[in-house]
């Protein structure tokens, strides 16, 4: 069973910037595709950016590309995701993810393991 935690969420003006960290209980995540998810109240969780196990291909959501950037550490045990210019729109709770061999997909259901969340609130 794999563990994830976020951290990294607050309160930030529109066209300020948060990293947001997802942290795993394994002591690697290089064989897991990584992906970051957002859940906005009312609204079904919608894929924001993903990385593949090898971590060399990325995807990005149209509606954050160029503005967020995922990326892993060294050691591979911590998953980031760069926020920069954030909109009001961006705010939502935002789920790392984990998928074993993973291609980094799109959709939720190809994860098998779930952080619990993180809020992210831009004010505008």
């Amino acid at each position: 069973q794999v563990q994830l935690v976020e951290s990294g969420g607050g309160l930030v003006q529109a066209g300020g910037s948060l990293r947001l960290s997802c942290a795993a209980s394994e002591r690697t995540l290089s064989i897991f595709a990584m992906g970051w998810f957002r859940q906005a109240p009312g609204k079904e969780r919608e894929f924001v950016a993903a990385m593949n196990w090898k971590g060399g291909v990325t995807n990005y959501a149209d509606s954050v590309k160029g503005r967020f950037t995922i990326s892993r550490d060294n050691a591979k045990t911590t998953v980031y995701l760069q926020m920069n210019t954030l909109k009001p729109e961006d705010t939502a709770v935002y789920y790392c993810a984990a998928d074993r061999w993973g291609t980094g997909a799109v959709v939720p259901h190809e994860y098998d393991y779930w952080g619990q969340g993180t809020q992210v609130t831009v004010s505008s």
